[in-house]
């Protein structure tokens, strides 16, 4: 059915059998019926709960920014089965602490951008569609890499470690994002970039993120 919203008549009281079935995060099967003006709750079977989350601040935020980015990039009743799929393994490895939780993060980006019709080229170059193995210059215009040989327009200038970095995890299953290790600056470079990407093809930026940027660079 892809992204809908549904009304959870009463989920709010305590005794509600709905309040199980209707919390954040909360993975399941349920059965819904078509009102008048938008589907209704009427049981639901819960797969997982992953309420582990709301014990760490990080791991909330992070969860939280990952439901942000399909909201925000997905209409009403649109379906995407790719993107669910990334979305839900994103979970369970975030759930079972599966390498560094950050680049996870960044790899989903990627994988967003993919399966919204938003696919980087990071193997030729974006203009003149030229081979190439490193560059310099990621353009938001072209969505890619731009050779040594053509004019830089409408992006931003990158470390030659940030773009091998994205093209790795470009092309990485999301299950094999823990053989990765990227060091800090390297990680908020990417950030950066893919933050660009992000604000330029979906409705606004999410917010999620937000209050931990500004957490830790409190600390």
């Amino acid at each position: 059915m892809g992204k809908i919203s549904v009304i959870a008549k009463g989920a709010k009281k305590n005794r509600s059998k709905y309040l199980p079935i209707s919390i954040n995060f909360c993975f399941g099967n349920f059965v819904f019926f078509k009102g008048k003006s938008m589907f209704s709750l009427n049981e639901g079977e819960i797969i997982d709960s992953f309420q582990e989350f709301l014990s760490d601040l990080d791991t909330l935020t992070y969860t939280s920014y990952l439901c942000e980015l399909i909201d925000i990039s997905m209409a009403e009743g649109e379906s995407n089965r790719d993107l669910f799929k990334e979305f839900v393994s994103t979970f369970y490895l975030i759930k079972n602490k599966v390498g560094d939780m950050e680049t996870l993060i960044r790899a989903f980006e990627l994988k967003l951008l993919k399966y919204t019709g938003y696919d980087l080229n990071f193997d030729y170059c974006s203009k003149c569609k030229k081979r190439i193995k490193k560059a310099s210059y990621i353009s938001y215009r072209y969505y890619g890499g731009i050779c040594d040989d053509c004019s830089k327009e409408g992006g931003v200038a990158v470390n030659p470690a940030v773009y091998s970095s994205l093209n790795y995890l470009n092309k990485l299953p999301i299950e094999k994002v823990y053989r990765v290790t990227l060091n800090n600056d390297i990680k908020d470079e990417v950030f950066q970039v893919l933050k660009g990407f992000i604000g330029q093809n979906y409705a606004k930026l999410p917010k999620s993120l937000d209050l931990l940027n500004i957490i830790k660079r409190s600390e």
